[in-house]
């Protein structure tokens, strides 16, 4: 049996422009963190040579091509598996629509379980470029590169995305200001999921059109980075102010009225900025608010869930490994 812990994400600045029809015409850049809430992935070897799925619904198939659930059928084909294995995933918030990056983590904690299976574990880099290969080649997602870098990863940290490769650098505070930037941090549901894609596709129709905007968007990622790696993280919120505004310029359908008014009074009750995660339209809202003034924003927003969260240190991990071997 292979257990693997996957980090979900939220994302500060530079969506967008992990977009390879951005990226293919300007290196874009994203500042994100992952964060305490998991994905987990659990394989078992079987007695026979069925393939068990276990998410939302159960699948039991002959064949991994018989298999509904595109993300674990393309890792199948990846990684060679092929039979005799029962796949189970479990999320600590609502697998789809959350905005915090879970389809990423699924896609990444499944890799990392069925190579540690196969007993040929690998790099987070290469489980970032293959959960990019599954989820925008095969399943023809229209997404970018950022979530599956930040799940592979873990960490607070740059990606900066070119045609031909992804850097990341790893970005450091001191446990104070650490300690201090994740306490502002709030992210409240927003009741509602949504469906990313119609959302995604309709953004990336227009990026040659608003190509100025994401060139805006990517400036505001660099300025985030460098208030991050200079400390002055109160900073954070009125970046994130302005960047939830450059971004929802993009598409009307990233925010709505009830969204709108939510965001608005958790400014007029503290909060310095924030924004939506993910795509828009639903998910979890992310706050930046000084401590002492979030009583007041829970207040302000109490007829919505808040989702207590910390910094997450770790990229996907596996967290429990009984593999079996046939002795020679």
């Amino acid at each position: 049996m292979i257990i693997t812990q996957t980090p979900l994400r939220v994302s500060f600045a530079g969506g967008l422009t992990d977009f390879v029809d951005f990226y293919n015409r300007k290196p874009g850049m994203v500042v994100s963190t992952a964060i305490d809430k998991y994905i987990f992935v659990i394989i078992n070897e079987r007695f026979d040579d069925k393939i068990y799925i276990n998410y939302s619904k159960k699948e039991i198939v002959d064949h991994v091509d018989d298999i509904e659930h595109e993300l674990v059928r393309e890792a199948l084909r990846v990684t060679g598996v092929s039979e005799g294995v029962e796949i189970t995933t479990l999320a600590d918030i609502p697998s789809e629509g959350s905005g915090l990056g879970s389809s990423s983590s699924v896609t990444v904690g499944l890799l990392n379980a069925l190579y540690t299976y196969c007993g040929t574990p690998k790099t987070p880099e290469q489980l970032a470029v293959d959960a990019c290969n599954i989820e925008i080649e095969r399943c023809g997602k229209p997404i970018g590169k950022q979530d599956q870098y930040i799940a592979a990863y873990g960490g607070l940290r740059c990606f900066t995305f070119h045609p031909d490769r992804v850097d990341e650098e790893k970005i450091s505070l001191s446990l104070d200001k650490k300690r201090m930037f994740s306490d502002n941090l709030m992210l409240f549901y927003t009741n509602r999921t949504r469906k990313a894609d119609d959302i995604l596709y309709e953004q990336k129709k227009q990026m040659d059109a608003k190509f100025d905007f994401l060139t805006h968007i990517r400036s505001i990622a660099l300025e985030a980075r460098e208030i991050l790696i200079d400390g002055q993280i109160d900073a954070m919120g009125e970046l994130l102010h302005s960047g939830w505004g450059w971004k929802s310029r993009m598409s009307d359908r990233v925010s709505n009225a009830e969204i709108d008014a939510m965001y608005n009074r958790a400014r007029e009750a503290g909060a310095m900025g924030g924004k939506i995660c993910g795509a828009g339209a639903g998910g979890f809202l992310l706050l930046y608010c000084a401590h002492p003034l979030q009583s007041q924003v829970r207040e302000a927003l109490s007829a919505y869930r808040e989702l207590p969260f910390n910094l997450e240190r770790d990229g996907s991990k596996v967290i429990f490994n009984m593999r079996r071997y046939e002795w020679k």
